[in-house]
């Protein structure tokens, strides 16, 4: 015996809902005006007994203004890499409305000098931002003793 068609079994879809509850007023939040004070809000704000062990890839996010928004985790990897994934970096940064960006991630080796991987993403990355006119600050590679920054070697 065939089951009578039911039509509103075929539009059956899950609801989705966007949100962003700011801590702070903008007013309130640091203002990063260079890879330096980008570094400073990161280590204040990142697990150091995680630096040196695993690596992590993070976005700040910010407003027109270059206040930070919030900072995002993209991914936490093994000891020699970890995904940066675009659906969730710009995802996070299309929900929160950022106008920038700040694309980071550890060398848990200490190395700071970029791979061919990471100069490849950062190219990626920065075209899809222009795409969304979503500004791409910088990338930088930190760990517990300093950082690289795109941006001041002139890569981005």
């Amino acid at each position: 015996m065939e089951k009578p068609f039911n039509r509103s079994s075929l539009f059956q879809v899950s609801e989705i809902s966007v949100s962003y509850r700011p801590n702070f007023r903008a007013s309130q939040r640091p203002k990063i005006t260079s890879s330096r004070e980008a570094f400073d809000i990161l280590m204040d704000s990142w697990d150091l007994d995680r630096i040196e062990l695993q690596e992590q890839f993070k976005i700040i996010l910010l407003n027109r203004a270059n206040r930070v928004m919030g900072i995002y985790e993209v991914s936490s990897g093994g000891i020699s890499g970890t995904l940066a994934d675009p659906k969730l970096i710009f995802g996070t940064a299309l929900k929160c409305c950022a106008s920038g960006l700040i694309l980071v991630h550890n060398h848990p080796s200490g190395n700071l000098v970029p791979s061919q991987e990471d100069s490849s993403i950062t190219r990626k990355l920065q075209s899809a931002a222009a795409l969304l006119d979503i500004q791409l600050h910088d990338h930088l590679i930190i760990c517990s003793e300093g950082y690289y920054s795109f941006a001041d070697e002139g890569m981005i």
